[in-house]
């Protein structure tokens, strides 16, 4: 057991060291335009990813996403030699756009400022996808492209897969993770023992 909890601390680690940056730069925004944007985004389809995953896992996906949609951009920059800070905000709204869209796909959806050209979910997650696959392709630098097709595509994955694999799996690793704890507190370790 002892060794077991060693391996487990030595992984938690290694993990708090590679994605504590990534999971941070989930809330950095480029300016106050680029946050305004995502915050009404993330506003407007609040109440569809809410209903669909419901509040936990709506936050362990967004999170998740944040980290993983940082992730892509650093390999794709790593890739094309742009050495430019990744911003994860973008991509993890574009992981619950791709979710709601994925989901719902005939949902009418506008743009705010031309509200009287409606068009479906589906259509506009095309669209999303294929604009930033040229932009990553062509090397546009409007947007973190990268960022956004890893956010996209995470959505589209786990609201078709990720629930039944990780979500609805998810009781034995958390038994594990609170036996950890709670051994580690009859030791001293300090924690709670909920």
């Amino acid at each position: 057991i002892g060794t077991l909890t060693f391996f487990f601390c030595c992984c938690f680690s290694l993990v708090e060291a590679l994605c504590s940056p990534m999971l941070l730069s989930t809330f950095s925004h480029f300016s106050l335009f680029h946050m305004a944007a995502n915050m009404y985004v993330l506003w407007s389809f609040s109440s569809s990813i809410v209903s669909l995953l419901g509040c936990e896992q709506f936050m362990a996906v967004y999170l998740s996403a944040g980290v993983i949609s940082t992730f892509v951009s650093y390999v794709a920059k790593m890739a094309t030699g742009r050495f430019e800070p990744s911003l994860g905000a973008s991509g993890a709204i574009m992981t619950v756009l791709a979710a709601v869209c994925t989901k719902m796909p005939e949902a009418k959806l506008a743009i705010i400022f031309l509200p009287m050209f409606t068009f479906t979910a589906g259509n506009a997650l095309k669209a999303i996808i294929a604009f930033d696959t040229a932009g990553l392709a062509l090397g546009w630098r409007l947007f973190d492209h990268a960022a956004h097709l890893g956010g996209a595509l995470f959505g589209m994955w786990y609201v078709t897969y990720g629930h039944e694999l990780i979500w609805k799996n998810r009781e034995p690793l958390v038994k594990a993770w609170h036996e950890m704890r709670t051994k580690n507190t009859g030791k001293g370790g300090g924690g709670r023992s909920d």
